[in-house]
């Protein structure tokens, strides 16, 4: 039986550039990758794992420096009784340039190669451990059609990066009833950011830390006991933020105070100062209340780390004005009909005030 810490997709150093942080939380969820990433090495040193797998993307390549890689190596170095092991993915690819090969690594530290799927063995621990690092951006490398054979006798671990969800992917399609087939006692997989069991013996860790709004739930790492015929293994919850998307319907609020408070009322005040929140306000909204985002952003900025407004209402429409003003075109004959249906259904009434949207904006010349 050996115990397992299974890992990967840390980013650590990356830039931030593609989401609405500004350059102080940026800097600041860097900063948090980093802290994430010794706070798994304390918990392996704590409890004293055989292996820390790290299914790939433990950096950002492209913005990583020597101190950087310098700073991994003496956090695995601060694990002695921890073997290290390590498939590069994507964003890290063991290419000629990687900083994977400028450094002297400590002896507990095994990073995979890039030519073929590659195997090293625990003997003092019955283990196996399979793995191949990327050396592209992008890789199809078929792994399995020259594998070894597999001693059934001994603990058989794959640690690969890639994706086993789409067969079309540019990043490593993998074949789940393949690797199924193969015998591995499990598979330990990176590059999908959300954490999932995929089968009793397959997984993908996800990210420790989100890193952007399509990132949302709970992330964590995988732990556990793996042995001949039994895996048990859970995702244990690590991440400091979480990512969170929401919708509020406002069709029922009489006034602007109100809306603020809705917006209040979405989540704990503890959850509220420490979460990233993308909420999206929806419905019937009075057309006397005015919706100023960046008003309500500012009023909201001391109860709220990180909080995005998108503005999807419907203002409530005078119908009875719009059909005088409007009683021969397309928007009079189009209020007609949806009355005809009954106003009193909401759906036909929601439909009726998002069709009048379109088409005043269209009137407009929007």
């Amino acid at each position: 039986m050996i115990k397992i810490i299974h890992t990967g997709d840390l980013h650590i150093g990356v830039q931030f550039k593609n989401t609405s942080f500004d350059g102080i939380q940026s800097k600041k969820r860097r900063i948090e990758l980093w802290e994430t990433f010794e706070r798994i090495l304390k918990r392996a040193d704590e409890n004293k794992p055989d292996f820390l797998i790290i299914s790939g993307d433990l950096f950002e390549e492209d913005y990583f420096t020597m101190g950087d890689i310098k700073r991994i190596r003496d956090g695995f170095n601060s694990i002695k009784g921890v073997n290290v092991v390590i498939s590069a993915g994507n964003h890290d690819p063991l290419d000629e340039k990687s900083l994977y090969n400028l450094i002297q690594w400590p002896e507990n530290v095994y990073i995979f190669h890039n030519e073929k799927l590659e195997k090293k063995e625990f003997n003092s621990l019955n283990t196996v451990i399979w793995g191949y690092s990327w050396k592209e951006k992008e890789e199809k490398k078929r792994l399995f059609d020259d594998l070894d054979n597999i001693d059934k006798d001994k603990i058989n671990v794959l640690v690969l990066h890639g994706d086993i969800l789409n067969k079309d992917s540019p990043y490593m399609p993998l074949d789940m009833g393949e690797i199924e087939s193969l015998g591995f006692d499990y598979v330990a997989l990176g590059h999908i950011h959300k954490p999932q069991f995929l089968k009793d013996r397959i997984s993908y860790c996800g990210s420790p830390e989100p890193l952007d709004f399509g990132e949302t739930g709970i992330h964590g790492i995988v732990e556990g006991e793996i042995e001949k015929g039994r895996v048990s293994l859970k995702l244990i919850p690590f991440s400091k933020r979480i990512f969170v998307n929401k919708e509020i319907d406002v069709s029922h609020i009489a006034g602007f105070s109100d809306v603020i408070q809705a917006i209040k009322n979405i989540d704990d005040e503890n959850s509220r100062r420490k979460n990233f929140y993308r909420l999206t306000l929806k419905g019937i909204m009075d057309r006397d209340i005015n919706l100023d985002l960046e008003e309500i952003k500012e009023i909201l900025k001391d109860e709220f780390y990180h909080i995005e407004i998108i503005n999807c209402t419907t203002p409530d429409y005078d119908l009875d004005k719009l059909l005088k003003e409007n009683n021969n075109n397309i928007i009079g004959i189009f209020i007609k009909e949806m009355m005809k249906k009954g106003l009193e259904d909401p759906i036909v009434k929601d439909g009726l005030y998002l069709g009048l949207k379109i088409l005043l904006k269209e009137k407009m010349g929007e």
